[in-house]
């Protein structure tokens, strides 16, 4: 049997084309219209150090029984929810907004990033990576992990591994911050931040943190923390400069 093709709907094909051609080119023209920045030795750096004000809270015992190997891996597991020494905040993202960030595409680490399952916990429990990378998910443990995150801009997905399994590997659109859980470990949690640029750090134990290479301009310095929220501070940074830009975080309800 031969299907027959009406003038207007042969018309309609070729219209859909066109307009799908027309949308890849633009696409492509607009991602070849921004250039790729080349740093000159001008560029300016920041440092600061994040801390927390008040009493925090403390951490919680992890009931691991469901899985014994998790229990004999890591008997004392506690919550990493809010980490707090000496007054100094670590697993803050800190990261740069800025409209001259918008007119360049940035390279990248020809290294990918690694989120861990060790000692039945994710390790780092927050990072940050570059779209151009690739992030992968490795399991360290004598015991099945599962990794399923919850985005909202790329697409969700759910695998376990067993233990000695390959590496599960991933690229991804820019988001800020995909939610990273283990089905079979709940207390497993995880955030990972994907930016355009390089420009961002994750507060040390320390609280300390440091972004380097910075093109000279105004920017809105940004820490992000799962629990504390968010604060926004406006910075210019000049060529060759190191600024220092702290923060302070208080107990939240959250």
């Amino acid at each position: 049997m031969r299907l027959r093709m009406s003038h207007h709907t042969g018309r309609a094909v070729l219209s859909m084309t066109l307009l799908i051609v027309i949308a890849a080119s633009m696409r492509s023209s607009v991602k070849q219209d921004k250039p790729i920045y080349k740093p000159n030795g001008g560029e300016g750096s920041i440092i600061g150090t994040i801390s927390f004000d008040g009493i925090p809270p403390k951490s919680l015992v992890i009931d691991t029984s469901a899985d014994p190997v998790c229990e004999a891996l890591n008997p004392d597991l506690r919550t990493d929810w809010v980490m707090v020494a000496d007054h100094k905040l670590q697993n803050v993202v800190v990261y740069l907004r800025g409209d001259s960030l918008n007119s360049y595409s940035f390279d990248a680490p020809s290294t990918g990033v690694t989120l861990e399952h060790k000692g039945c916990r994710y390790v780092p429990h927050v990072l940050g990576m570059q779209a151009t990378q690739t992030l992968r998910i490795v399991n360290r443990d004598p015991t099945t992990h599962n990794t399923h995150p919850t985005p909202k801009v790329n697409a969700e997905w759910n695998q376990s591994q067993p233990p000695d399994a390959a590496a599960i590997e991933r690229r991804l659109e820019p988001e800020l911050f995909i939610p990273v859980k283990d089905n079979q470990h709940p207390w497993e949690k995880a955030y990972v931040g994907v930016f355009t640029h390089p420009f961002f750090a994750v507060s040390a134990s320390d609280g300390t943190y440091r972004i380097s290479g910075v093109p000279p301009g105004q920017y809105s310095v940004v820490a992000w923390h799962e629990r504390l929220g968010e604060q926004a501070l406006e910075l210019f940074v000049g060529g060759g400069e190191e600024k220092r830009q702290d923060f302070k975080f208080k107990p939240s309800n959250r």
